[in-house]
């Protein structure tokens, strides 16, 4: 997978680009990837233009199979890394590197209500128990 130095923020289209390859959880072509954001309406060149970028930044691999017409989308950077990368950047920039100055931030903008607190716990009991 691509080092972690070379990662950089997404643009919300490229992001959804990069999700919807994800989801396929198989290399792809670009008219899967349309039919997957068909509610966006976005013209083929749009699209192309959006991989290209992302192949380009390192996040994705294309190959056209032999004898095929269609070139097909492999991602190169895994969605764990994506959103670990920017979790780890949200926590730089806003909150210190403090995971408790995010979420108290979150509660008291009204982001996150009580029972998603009570979800965060029972995240936070579990994880002690299987470390």
């Amino acid at each position: 997978m691509a080092d972690k130095k070379e990662l950089v923020h997404l643009p919300n289209s490229e992001l959804e680009i990069m999700m919807a390859i994800w989801e396929a959880g198989k290399p792809v072509s670009r008219p899967e990837i349309d039919e997957k954001l068909s509610e966006k309406n976005w013209q083929a060149p749009t699209v192309l233009k959006f991989l290209s970028r992302l192949t380009e930044k390192g996040f994705l691999k294309c190959e056209k199979p032999e004898g095929g017409k269609t070139n097909l989308y492999t991602p190169i950077v895994s969605e764990e890394e994506y959103l670990e990368f920017e979790s780890n950047s949200v926590l730089g920039k806003f909150c210190g590197r403090s995971v408790k100055s995010l979420v108290a931030n979150l509660y008291e903008n009204n982001t996150i209500n009580d029972s998603e607190l009570d979800e965060l716990q029972k995240f936070i009991d579990e994880a002690k128990k299987n470390r």
